[in-house]
């Protein structure tokens, strides 16, 4: 039988709230007492129930991470930042896979709420009425990671995603193409869609180059597969000499759909990505992408979870940490 903390007090022959104080505030206790109860923990290799603990000061030391798919790759390093943050800062972190679902993201909520988690990590979604009045609700600190309110005034960390699909497009057009074509996400998401084809515009129209809409193929983020839509990107345009792709993914599958057909890369037709996932620096040719710091977005947002929840103020609301265009054997000039 595990022992518990009145066994300690009584080997100790001190109060139970004089072994709470040598476990929480050791520097309130006279130095013999406190000597007894370490003795007696040592003696009965006593460990805390962190739950009780807990209860009792209002912190489990734990965090809550919800993710719209964890199959995606793009998520690896941003948990592996968040968990090296959180092992620093004492938390453990509990990951729940939404799929975008708004009900199944309530479920969690207020799993979270009963499990009396620290705070949150919201990732990469939009943050629609309806989900801020159930984090006000169950107050929640939140911090907003890879994705970002306008609306409302949350914390939150992530790139400039216009202006890196602008600098992307920037890129093919110093590299001298003129007829470009792009899978973008659907307009509606407007944190990963709308953005980045707003910066993949403005780069032509800064150029004097035509929008034309056929060089446009629009996706659904979790759903659509990436060969698919190289097919009908290529089907619907003709005479394309470049593919900016919103996703390393989709990118991808542009890469395996022009192998297929015979369409040299860069010769032919250069492709750049979007992310910078592992995978990009292996495929066949390696890819060109905008990378994004993912383990550092991770990082950073537990970084502001935490001094949310200490009460600390943070000097920046709506962080945004820098990209860069890594350049592969995916693109090449014209």
């Amino acid at each position: 039988m595990k022992p518990t903390i009145k066994d300690v007090a009584k080997i100790a022959s001190v109060s139970i709230s004089t072994v709470s104080r040598v476990m929480n505030a050791p520097d309130t206790v006279v130095e013999n007492k406190k000597k007894r109860v370490l003795d007696a923990i040592e003696e009965l290799k006593y460990k805390p129930n962190a739950l009780a603990r807990g209860l009792i000061y209002k912190k489990t030391h734990t965090l809550g991470v919800v993710i719209p798919d964890i199959r995606n790759p793009y998520y690896a390093d941003i948990i592996r930042g968040m968990e090296d943050a959180s092992k620093k800062s004492g938390y453990s972190l509990i990951i729940c896979n939404t799929d975008t679902d708004g009900n199944r993201l309530f479920s969690y909520l207020n799993t979270f709420y009963e499990k009396q988690i620290d705070g949150l990590l919201y990732t990469s979604n939009p943050i629609f009425p309806d989900y801020y009045k159930e984090l006000k609700r169950l107050r929640m600190p939140v911090v907003l990671v890879a994705t970002h309110s306008m609306e409302y005034e949350l914390p939150s960390v992530k790139i400039n995603d216009e202006q890196a699909a602008y600098d992307a497009t920037q890129f093919l057009i110093d590299s001298g193409h003129r007829n470009i074509g792009m899978i973008s996400f659907d307009l509606g998401d407007s944190i990963a869609g709308q953005t980045r084809y707003q910066g993949f515009v403005r780069a032509l129209r800064e150029n004097n180059l035509e929008l034309k809409r056929d060089n446009i193929f629009f996706v659904s983020e979790y759903f659509h597969d990436p060969y698919d839509a190289a097919e009908s990107l290529f089907r619907q345009s003709s005479g394309l000499t470049a593919v900016f792709a919103v996703s390393d993914v989709l990118a991808m599958g542009v890469l395996s759909y022009l192998n297929e057909k015979g369409v040299a890369v860069p010769n032919e037709v250069s492709v750049v990505g979007f992310d910078n996932i592992r995978l990009s620096a292996f495929t066949v040719p390696k890819l060109t992408t905008v990378a994004q710091p993912m383990y550092q977005i991770g990082y950073r947002a537990v970084e502001k979870l935490h001094a949310l929840i200490n009460g600390e103020a943070d000097p920046v609301l709506r962080e945004i940490v820098p990209h860069e265009i890594v350049v592969r054997a995916s693109t090449g000039r014209l």
